[in-house]
């Protein structure tokens, strides 16, 4: 049997990879223009080509892939080098697998997907227990502060504003910041704002609600504003 070697260069697979250029580009030799053709012709179905696009070739059957190389005309190894980071090493002898083969390759793909398993695992523990260290005060507390206020209506609220500090930093170490505040009139922009009622076309004066929020370049909530009076 032939050597085989499948390496995992970096074994946490990024969602934002997009490898839609690279399947453009292997499709035009073989005649295919959308990539519904590509589904039908290799006989899987859309969800396996959105893996295929976003880098998931990890998480697809390895009889899967060696449908879509067949269909796109290239070796599986091509295929597994251009659409990942996982190297796989044949030997010279012939650049398709036999069925032992796959067999291996269907193994170590099992394995690299539990490791990566595992990795987000502890990576969603690791966030976790961060987050809760930067809300240890929030979480501690909160809950006693709205005790006494239940009982004592008149305890005023503005002595609960420092227990949402940590809010604050957690939203700094995230890299989130606020658009604009409550309470502020700002000339109206669709794209940043959601107006609650009425119509008021872009610079109209308006007045804050409900902060929005976006992380760089990427908006995650619309401020949401009222006309102002």
């Amino acid at each position: 049997m032939r050597a085989i070697a499948v390496n995992s260069v970096n074994s946490v697979q990024n969602d934002s990879v997009d490898y839609t250029p690279q399947l453009k580009l292997l499709m035009q030799p073989a005649g295919l223009v959308s990539f519904k053709g590509l589904s039908q012709l290799a006989g899987v179905s859309n969800k396996q080509i959105r893996k295929l696009r976003q880098g998931h070739i990890g998480q697809m059957q390895v009889a899967t892939v060696q449908k879509l190389a067949e269909t796109l005309q290239v070796s599986f190894v091509e295929l597994v080098s251009t659409f990942s980071e996982i190297s796989v090493t044949l030997a010279p002898s012939s650049q398709s697998p036999n069925p032992s083969d796959i067999a291996d390759l269907q193994q170590e793909y099992d394995r690299l997907q539990r490791q990566l398993n595992q990795q987000k695992e502890i990576l969603g523990q690791e966030f976790q227990q961060s987050s809760l260290q930067v809300l240890e005060s929030l979480l501690l507390q909160l809950p006693t502060a709205a005790y006494a206020a239940q009982q004592n209506p008149q305890l005023s609220a503005v002595k609960l504003l420092p227990l949402l500090r940590p809010i604050d930093t957690l939203l700094q170490q995230w890299e989130i910041e606020a658009i604009a505040q409550v309470g502020a009139e700002i000339p109206y922009d669709p794209q940043q704002h959601q107006l609650m009622e009425g119509v008021a076309a872009t610079g109209d004066r308006v007045r804050v609600r409900y902060v929005g929020y976006r992380q760089g370049d990427r908006l995650l909530y619309r401020a949401k504003v009222s006309l102002a009076v």
